[in-house]
C-alpha cells in the first residue's frame, strides 16, 4: 500500500485503503490475462483498533466483490515494536488462473499495434511520497478525498474483452501493462519485444487536475510525472488495430472511458512519451 496509509492515518478515513490493496493484486494478475480467485490479507499494527480494522477489511471486502474474487482469510498482528500507535500497514496476495495457451506475455507484439488507455481514478496507489513532500499536512488534510480515491479495478471490463464470444477480441489483446509504479516508461517497456518501441501522445486524453496540481506546486518535469504517476490512465492495452474500435466500445458499456494514446513503432523496447 505504500505511504497512502499515512494520509489515511492523518485524516481518520479508512474504508477505501482496503479496495487499493485488493486492486494492486488484481490488476497486476489480470495483465497476464488471468482472472483473479482468491485474495487473503496481512495487516499489522502498534496495537489493533477495532474500528478502523472493521473499517479497513470492509474495505478489502468491496475491493474482492469489484473484482469478483473470493476474501478466504487473513492474518492480523500487533507488532507495538515496529509500529508506532495508530499506525498500520496492508499487504495482500492474490491467485487466479489463466490457460496456459491464452497467457498474455507482450511476445505478438508488433509495429503497427494500437495503444489503448484505460481511465483511471485519480492517483491510485503510487506516488505518495512525492505528494507528501509536494503538499503541506494542512492541504492533504484539505484534498483528503482526492487523494484517497481507491485503485480503480479492471479485472470485470477487461475479462470482458477476454472473454467476449461475439468477436475475436481476445485474440487482439497482445499486451497489457497495469501503470503502476515506473509508470508509462518502465511499465509499458516491461512487457514489449526487443525490436519495438511505444510512442505515448500525451496530449490524446484529459490529464486529471490533481496531476496539473503536484506539478504546478511541486515544479516537476513531464518525464519525472510520466514516471511517477498515471496522469489518468491506469492501465494500458496493446491492440490489433483492427479492433480498436470494437474494444473502446465494449469498455463503454461498463462506464470505463478509454482512448487511443500512442502507436507501437520499431524500436528497440523502448517508450518515449512526447
Amino acid at each position: 500500500m505504500g505511504t497512502k496509509l499515512k494520509i489515511a492515518i492523518l485524516v481518520n478515513k479508512h474504508d477505501t485503503v482496503g479496495i487499493d490493496a485488493v486492486a494492486m493484486n488484481v490488476n497486476d494478475i489480470l495483465c497476464t490475462g488471468a482472472e483473479p480467485l482468491f485474495f487473503l490479507d496481512y495487516i499489522a499494527s502498534g496495537k489493533l483498533q477495532p474500528d478502523v480494522l472493521f473499517e479497513v477489511v470492509k474495505g478489502i471486502n468491496n475491493g474482492c466483490i469489484q473484482a469478483g474474487c473470493s476474501l478466504i482469510g487473513g492474518e492480523t498482528a500487533e507488532l507495538p515494536g515496529m509500529y508506532k500507535p495508530g499506525d498500520y500497514d496492508i499487504a495482500g496476495f492474490c491467485v487466479g488462473v489463466v490457460e496456459k495457451k491464452e497467457i498474455i506475455d507482450g511476445s505478438k507484439i508488433e509495429a503497427g499495434d494500437t495503444v489503448i488507455g484505460l481511465e483511471s481514478n485519480g492517483i491510485h496507489s503510487n506516488g505518495y511520497s512525492l505528494v507528501r513532500r509536494v503538499f503541506s499536512k494542512n492541504e492533504l488534510k484539505r484534498m483528503s478525498n482526492e487523494l484517497l480515491k481507491p485503485t480503480r479495478i479492471y479485472v470485470k471490463p477487461v475479462l470482458s474483452l477476454l472473454q467476449a464470444t461475439s468477436y475475436k477480441l481476445q485474440d487482439a489483446i497482445k499486451g497489457i501493462a497495469h501503470i503502476t509504479g515506473g509508470a508509462f516508461y518502465d511499465k509499458i517497456a516491461r512487457i514489449l519485444p526487443d525490436n519495438v518501441n511505444v510512442k505515448i501522445d500525451k496530449s490524446s486524453w484529459p490529464v486529471p487536475k490533481i496531476f496539473k496540481l503536484i506539478q504546478n506546486k511541486g515544479n516537476i518535469k513531464d518525464r519525472e510525472m510520466y514516471h511517477t504517476f498515471n496522469m489518468g490512465v491506469g492501465m494500458v492495452l496493446i491492440v490489433e488495430p483492427g479492433y480498436t474500435r470494437a474494444i473502446i466500445s465494449k469498455l463503454a458499456e461498463f462506464k470505463l472511458k478509454a482512448w487511443v494514446i500512442g502507436e507501437v513503432v520499431k524500436g528497440k523496447k523502448e517508450v518515449e512519451v512526447v
